[in-house]
């Protein structure tokens, strides 16, 4: 087929890329070095994309795709672009049951998976009975194709989908931290919109080169014609990353860009320090996924000897929102930030409109603004909010507003705007306690906790004492006590005497570790904290 120009297609970039340095590696292995030029990225995914197409995949086709990091995980999906077709992206880490929910919810027509996955289909039919079409990267047999066998005899020009913004790319699913996962509707507007707003947040061009914590944002770099090292870890578990080999992956490729979940860079900084290693090939350290403790921006200041620490604002419904970097927040915010006024996360990106919400449980259907300087949720307007969820019109309307044509997504989580236009964040809305006619935020409160040397981190819950709802906070410490010494005890109970906002507080409970996110091994689940909580008070 001839290859012809089309402008909204995100996979005409990667064929744009290939003609101008088509010599230049895109993606690399880093256990092994093994690698493609963006040539062979751009052959390897017009050959998948015609294979994909004899055997029935069609534009507008939902495809669940089931892919390890590997050099092909980025090779299939953009294959998937150029045909047009929809790759449905569910994060396995979420656990079986809320995967399985989540499959059935969007009736994929076709899966490409490894052969774990088709497995699993096997056994649990019920949820999979929409796919009409199986491919695998394995041999399983049966009705399942085998997505390599004589893929060399397809040709490599195909003749890309041509697509309008507002055509539907892709669907990827929430990770379901604070609610039933949710497929989120992104067009190829909006992806080309995401990789135009990170190129031109962080100065990125095909010199740079990439180190993806979490998968996805490969996409993106790769858009750029940045040369993309797949690291050696298991994206479903930053939190146990080694980062002994994050460094090494990061020193033998001279990576320049990184990011990921805090929970990794927290374990690399930790590890650069106690060995006395320095980064100098990295320009930009990337975090996001829940908000990052200073510590960690701190820690960096001593490993990038030309780089810094930045941490964006979003959700998979917006992203990017916000930006700030770690010099920053160190030289002009912690004070703030250390008395309760909760996490700065910086100024609005270009093309992005943030407002202050008064706080509702409900769809309000309008934008209810608040004055500069009020604590209310966050709603954004940007070319990347989505259009909505995949066959949830309840979860759209509570989410988002069309207010004088312009859409608006509500991020269900609370803040405020200083004079300076920063926006300050303070936890997510269903996590704020409220007690009679005082509100508790769980990053002001456990703000003030975190200070104490040996308090790893903690978490702000709601407690029924007595008919009535109480705050209550859960620690961890870093030596993993769950004992609370009467020491302890009379130094919490000074912390909380140290602000009006704390003193209420008056329920401490220990715990060895926290229950957190799937997707960044970061975010606290507190509505299990205080389930957790309530039946130690009975």
């Amino acid at each position: 087929m001839e290859f012809y120009k089309v402008d909204m297609n995100i996979s005409y970039r990667i064929s744009e890329i290939s003609k101008k340095i088509p010599n230049k590696k895109s993606v690399v292995l880093a256990k092994d070095g093994s690698f493609l030029t963006f040539k062979d990225f751009d052959d390897r995914s017009h050959q998948i994309a015609n294979k994909l197409f004899n055997l029935g995949v069609r534009p507008g086709m939902r495809t669940l795709l089931f892919v390890k990091p590997c050099l092909d995980f980025s090779v299939i999906t953009f294959a998937l672009f150029k045909l047009g077709a929809i790759p449905v992206l569910i994060d396995p880490g979420m656990g079986v049951k809320n995967l399985l929910n989540s499959v059935k919810q969007v009736k994929p027509e076709a899966m490409i998976s490894i052969g774990m996955a088709h497995w699993l289909r096997r056994f649990k039919r019920d949820y999979f009975k929409s796919v009409k079409i199986k491919i695998s990267l394995d041999r399983v047999g049966g009705e399942t194709h085998f997505l390599y066998k004589d893929l060399s005899n397809y040709s490599n020009t195909f003749k890309i989908f041509e697509a309008g913004p507002d055509d539907i790319a892709a669907i990827l699913f929430t990770s379901g931290g604070t609610g039933i996962p949710k497929g989120v509707l992104y067009t190829h507007g909006i992806l080309s919109s995401q990789t135009d707003a990170l190129m031109e947040m962080f100065d990125l061009n095909d010199s740079n080169i990439d180190l993806p914590g979490f998968p996805l944002f490969a996409l993106f770099t790769l858009a750029m014609g940045m040369t993309s090292v797949i690291p050696e870890m298991d994206p479903t578990r930053p939190s146990q990353c080694s980062p002994k080999k994050i460094v090494k992956n990061i020193v033998d490729y001279k990576v320049s860009f990184a990011a990921g979940s805090p929970s990794i860079w927290e374990r690399v900084g930790r590890y650069c320090l106690e060995n006395n290693i320095q980064l100098p090939s990295v320009k930009q350290i990337v975090m996001f996924g829940a908000p990052v403790r200073y510590e960690i921006h701190k820690m960096f200041k001593k490993i990038l000897v030309d780089g810094d620490t930045y941490t964006p604002y979003g959700a998979t419904e917006c992203l990017p929102v916000s930006l700030i970097s770690g010099t920053e927040i160190l030289n002009i915010h912690l004070p703030k930030m250390l008395t309760g006024s909760g996490t700065c996360i910086g100024k609005a990106v270009p093309k992005v409109e943030i407002k202050i919400l008064k706080t509702s449980d409900i769809p309000e259907g309008v934008l209810n603004e608040l004055p500069q300087g009020e604590i209310g949720e966050i709603a954004v307007c940007a070319p990347q909010v989505t259009p909505g969820y995949f066959e949830m019109p309840d979860e759209t309307k509570k989410a988002k507003i069309i207010e004088n044509g312009k859409l608006w997504h509500r991020m269900g989580d609370l803040g405020w705007l200083d004079q300076d236009s920063n926006l300050w964040f303070l936890g997510r809305k269903t996590h704020r306690v409220t007690s009679g006619e005082i509100t508790y935020y769980p990053i002001q409160v456990e703000s003030i906790f975190n200070q104490h040397l040996e308090i790893k981190r903690s978490a702000l819950i709601k407690l029924n004492i007595n008919g009535g709802i109480r705050p209550g906070l859960v620690i961890e410490r870093f030596d993993k006590k769950t004992q609370m010494s009467d020491d302890f005890l009379k130094e919490l109970f000074k912390l909380k005497d140290s602000q009006n906002f704390t003193k209420p507080v008056e329920h401490f409970f220990l715990r060895s570790d926290f229950p957190v996110d799937v997707r960044h091994n970061i975010k606290i689940d507190r509505t299990e904290l205080s389930n957790w909580a309530q039946n130690q008070i009975g």
